[in-house]
């Protein structure tokens, strides 16, 4: 309860009395005296923070870039449309950006079934209530029946 209260009333208290108190000019200082710092631990402190900083922008940059490579996969596959966001965004990215190795296995063995699915038997085997070993049958039968009349005919 006396925290409600501090924080409903310090917050109004110090608005009102904010042009009444002094502001230093060196802030640095005054921060670091106040962390019990002193300037060159606190100017350290300073630079390993921005190195910090940098490493998280770095990392966010590199997986958005991922995220981007494995959306314009998708684009490319489904045909749709290119984004240019998602090209800046691999552009951008320091390193070179690759489809995670799951998705590309996943999608390795999309391409085989696809490939598959494109080929005649693979139509054939799609139709229902037909005998593939009749077919095949057939086809052998069909290809020796060609294969004697040309022979035939170049005896003839």
């Amino acid at each position: 309860m006396a925290f409600m209260v501090k924080h409903v009333v310090g917050g109004q208290l110090k608005s009102l009395t904010g042009g009444l108190t002094e502001e230093s000019g060196d802030g640095d200082r005054s921060a670091a005296a106040g962390a019990g710092m002193t300037a060159e631990e606190f100017e350290q402190y300073q630079q390993q923070l921005e190195e910090e900083k940098q490493e998280r922008d770095a990392s966010f940059a590199q997986k958005k870039a991922e995220r981007a490579t494995v959306r314009s996969h998708f684009r490319d596959k489904y045909r749709l449309p290119k984004n240019e966001v998602d090209e800046t965004q691999i552009q951008g990215a320091q390193n070179d950006v690759e489809l995670p190795t799951e998705l590309a296995k996943m999608i390795a063995e999309d391409n085989q079934e696809e490939e598959q699915k494109q080929s005649v038997l693979g139509h054939l085997t799609n139709i229902q209530n037909v005998d593939m070993g009749h077919l095949k049958g057939k086809a052998q039968a069909t290809l020796e029946d060609l294969k004697n009349s040309a022979e035939k005919c170049c005896v003839m």
